[in-house]
């Protein structure tokens, strides 16, 4: 199996920042695409940022210029550097891993609250 372990999430003011970490594990032989998603209290997930194994990061049109994704492919892992943080981006963030395990699968950590207070 794999598993998704996020970290990093917290408390934080208004124009701060954060760094989140996702480390895959597990029976992996190949990672392909890898991203975060946030789920905001009454709203649906909505996909913040992913990055292909060897590609250009996508962004939503609501954090370009504030985060950045990046991802160390001998460690597999990615993060989400978090800067000028709004409240509008509180929320709990989820890591996603396209992943060749026994099958070629989507997989999900756990989740990570981030809050921005005003």
């Amino acid at each position: 199996q794999v598993q998704l372990v996020e970290s990093g999430g917290g408390l934080v003011q208004a124009g701060g920042s954060l760094r989140l970490s996702c480390a895959a594990s597990g029976r992996i032989f190949s990672v392909y695409r890898m991203g975060w998603y946030r789920q905001a209290p009454g709203k649906q997930r909505e996909l913040v940022a992913h990055i292909p194994s060897g590609g250009r990061p996508i962004y939503a049109d609501s954090v370009k210029g504030r985060f950045t994704i990046s991802r160390d492919n001998a460690q597999n892992m990615v993060f989400l550097q978090m800067n000028s943080l709004k409240p509008e981006d509180t929320a709990v963030y989820y890591c996603n891993a396209e992943v060749l395990s026994d099958y070629r699968s989507n997989y999900w950590g756990q989740g990570t609250q981030v809050t921005v207070s005003s």
